[in-house]
């Protein structure tokens, strides 16, 4: 089984309840299986998983949140190649319909 880490933002808790439902789907299908904040994740700590789910709600017109997660991702997408992926997230306010 892969080495995956779930990796996330959330404003509400909404977006980290997903995110623990997530990790614990992985660990009952007997993946290892981690979960970060955007915040404790960087390029080095993920390179060490062949698998990220990352999450995060939708803010605004297609934005995601730019104090946290979106320079986390902007400093990882460049080293997942060969990496399987998988997002998730969240909406319900504004128009945003991120994914």
């Amino acid at each position: 089984m892969k080495k995956t880490a779930v990796v996330f933002w959330s404003g509400t808790g909404n977006t980290e309840s997903m995110a623990n439902a997530v990790l614990e789907g992985m660990k009952a299908a007997g993946a290892e299986a981690e979960l970060f904040t955007s915040e404790q994740a960087d390029a080095a700590k993920l390179a060490l998983f062949d698998a990220i789910a990352f999450g995060c709600p939708a803010m605004g017109a297609e934005e995601l949140e730019e104090t946290e997660f979106a320079p986390m991702f902007d400093a990882v997408k460049g080293s997942l190649s060969g990496k399987d992926a998988a997002l998730f997230g969240s909406y319900g306010w504004g128009d945003g319909e991120w994914m």
